[in-house]
């Protein structure tokens, strides 16, 4: 499992990653990551320089929360498969990233797709590329995606009833 960790032969305990770092009298004030080390084609790295932490929970669970402690995601866009313009997706609720979780799978996604409050259609405009920067992060207006609105997975956008391997994965590791 992600939180096996062992300090020396015959010390082995279940911990997680921060409560090893203590075990180990390293206590860094949270920069357990960087205290973890790993092997990685042979070489000994900082497992904050690997990807194993990308579906670890604790980890991503505070990374894309607003100020105001909510969960956050940014603005995303899919591309019509009808009329090649690339429309919206608001990612603020649940339903809301269902809705783009789906659209990202269905190669054949269009307009008329969209749920039917949107009321968008392949007739009308694609949203101005000066627009399209402002994607909703709050730290920067036109920020191109930082820890604070780039998610990698929570219980907000990944699905226990979906099939891909992106929630198989995070689904059966935050159960670990």
């Amino acid at each position: 499992t992600a939180d096996l960790f062992s300090c020396v032969d015959g010390c082995v305990d279940k911990l997680s990653p921060a409560a090893f770092e203590k075990h180990s009298g390293r206590e860094t004030a949270r920069k357990w990551k960087n205290n973890v080390w790993v092997i990685v084609n042979g070489e000994k790295v900082p497992l904050s320089k690997t990807v194993l932490l990308k579906y670890y929970n604790q980890s991503s669970n505070g990374s894309h929360r607003s100020q105001t402690g909510r969960v956050f995601h940014r603005d995303e866009f899919v591309r019509c498969s009808k009329c090649n313009k690339e429309r919206r997706f608001r990612l603020r609720t649940k339903e809301e990233c269902r809705v783009h979780h789906d659209s990202v799978a269905n190669a054949s996604w269009k307009c008329a797709d969209l749920p039917f409050d949107n009321r968008l259609t392949c007739d009308d405009d694609e949203e101005r590329a000066s627009r399209k920067v402002y994607r909703g992060c709050s730290r920067s207006p036109t920020c191109k995606g930082c820890t604070s609105c780039v998610c990698f997975g929570c219980e907000i956008c990944r699905f226990s009833d979906c099939n891909c391997q992106t929630c198989t994965d995070f689904t059966r590791n935050a159960k670990a």
